[in-house]
């Protein structure tokens, strides 16, 4: 037996071990190991275990030290029975009576069960339990010994605890980062990028090994018609430069990022500052960056649709303006011809302009519905074909119109009215895109599944770029022929969306000084 000196030098030989092992380690099985066998050693116990709580609250057995394998099972059986009777009976009368029963139960030879609890700030962790082949008297001592290795294991416990509510965290943390759709990266305070996460990489090009340890400035390169500067806003005292609290204080840069690759994309980039401990210096920075490409293409379209419209609205009222007040001039005196041509002028502009308005109304419908509502019936489409080209006969001259359907041409369900609105926009755009003339050919030819038509024109043609975007709405393609030619940009948007609803088809093939030539297709059997 150790005299009370040399037991306070071998405790504290052990503390100082275990106290290595929890700064030196986050393993916290290893620690308890020590503990444990610290543990048996200063209270000459043969078997000794500690039980941790788990989400339940169920003792569940994690470091042994002189038990055999095969009696965990029934342990931990009887250590979930031991929290149940805790609900009902005092802790220390169900702990000094089960515990025997349990030093029964793995050696009939052990005699004697000491147990503490391990807590810390009030919470309860588990319990150590040490089991000796001789009862006597639990001294002080011991208990002082125990409670000290208790206190040792309940410190390692909650700092594995708390590390891995740490870990975790971090790993939500680094999840939203690596798969959120905007980009996002991390400066120290010399504006050197930290982290750097997936959708930059997509955005800008940069890897993430070549974006680590980079300089702000050498990966967010601005083009041109840049609003802001993050480190001009720093020089100037950013973030403690303004009213606002500085840990609230974001900075916002818009512009056209230039990419790796030369390229350039449209972004906006928020800075929000992260500071020190004393709130007196900036520590980190934390930036999201959004792909404004098509807000701001939104924006354009908004732009272009006022100044179209616009534009659009007040020719024919001007026209129906100037005409009505030329009929209404107390010093004219009109025939009767005069007055039925300037009635009819007007007459065309009221339609031109009910015809617009029309079509705006549609598109907004359809951006409103996501669609067009269609009225099906039969339609037979050489005969829909040949009551458009008789109206534009009578508008032109230079523009002879031909129609080649083939015989047996089938009739299709379809939304007559819309399907017309079809062709009439087709072959408007033959005639308004073919200045100098040229037969227009209107045809048709179908197969087991599709009944299809075409519109080809000798005209200006459409450039390769221009075709991937005619169908958008209020998109025109740049030109001479532009300012010369009336329209919104709503007439295709409206036809392929109309033949959309049909399940059909509509593109074009062209080429510059060649013409064009729009196919669509309607399915036979919807």
């Amino acid at each position: 037996m150790l005299s009370l000196p040399d037991l306070r030098v071998r405790q504290r030989d052990f503390l100082l071990q275990i106290s290595r092992a929890i700064t030196a380690q986050l393993d916290v099985d290893e620690v308890l190991r020590r503990v444990l066998q610290a543990s048996a050693i200063m209270t000459n116990a043969q078997v000794g275990l500690v039980a941790l709580s788990d989400e339940s609250g169920v003792f569940v057995p994690r470091a042994t030290v002189g038990l055999e394998a095969e009696h965990l099972p029934k342990i931990a059986q009887h250590l979930a029975g031991v929290v149940e009777l805790l609900k009902t009976e005092p802790a220390r009368e169900v702990l000094e009576r089960e515990m025997q029963v349990m030093a029964q139960m793995i050696n009939p030879d052990l005699r004697q069960a000491l147990t503490l609890p391990l807590a810390f700030a009030g919470r309860a962790l588990g319990l150590l339990i040490v089991f000796r082949a001789y009862a006597s008297t639990i001294t002080g001592d011991e208990i002082q010994v125990l409670q000290s290795f208790a206190d040792q294991a309940a410190i390692a416990v909650n700092n594995a605890q708390l590390y891995a509510v740490v870990a975790q965290e971090r790993r939500q943390l680094q999840a939203i980062l690596d798969h959120s759709a905007d980009g996002v990266f991390i400066l120290d305070r010399d504006l050197v990028i930290r982290q750097f996460n997936e959708a930059l990489v997509r955005m800008t090009g940069w890897s993430v090994a070549e974006a680590v340890g980079a300089p702000h400035d050498s990966i967010i390169q601005w083009d041109s018609g840049t609003v802001g500067s993050l480190r001009e806003a720093i020089e100037a005292g950013y973030p403690f430069n303004s009213p606002v609290e500085p840990a609230h204080n974001t900075l916002y840069v818009e512009g056209d990022l230039r990419q790796k690759n030369g390229q350039t994309l449209s972004v906006g980039i928020t800075y929000a500052p992260m500071l020190s401990a004393d709130n007196n210096a900036l520590a980190q920075i934390v930036a999201n960056v959004r792909d404004i490409t098509n807000f701001r293409q939104a924006q354009e379209t908004q732009n272009t649709f006022i100044s179209v419209v616009s534009h659009e609205l007040k020719t024919p009222v001007a026209i129906i303006k100037g005409y009505a007040a030329t009929l209404q001039r107390d010093d004219g005196d009109w025939d009767g011809e005069i007055v039925r041509e300037t009635l009819k002028v007007i007459e065309d502009e009221a339609d031109r302009l009910t015809g617009l308005i029309q079509d705006l109304l549609t598109a907004s419908k359809i951006q409103a519905q996501r669609g067009v509502s269609l009225d099906l019936g039969d339609v037979w489409l050489p005969e829909l074909a040949e009551r458009v080209a008789a109206r534009f006969r009578s508008q032109t001259t230079k523009h002879p119109l031909v129609l080649k359907f083939q015989n047996n041409y089938p009739h299709v369900m379809g939304d007559e009215a819309k399907l017309r609105q079809v062709l009439e926009n087709l072959v408007s755009n033959a005639i308004k895109y073919s200045p100098n003339g040229g037969s227009i050919e209107i045809g048709g030819r179908y197969d087991a599944q599709w009944a299809s038509v075409y519109i080809r024109d000798q005209g200006v043609g459409i450039a390769q770029a221009d075709q991937e975007r005619i169908f958008d709405r209020f998109y025109r393609v740049e030109g001479v022929l532009r300012k010369a030619t009336p329209g919104t940009g709503l007439g295709l948007y409206l036809a392929k969306a109309i033949i959309d609803a049909h399940h059909g088809i509509l593109d074009v093939e062209s080429k510059l000084g060649e013409g064009s030539t729009f196919h669509l297709r309607l399915p036979r059997h919807p």
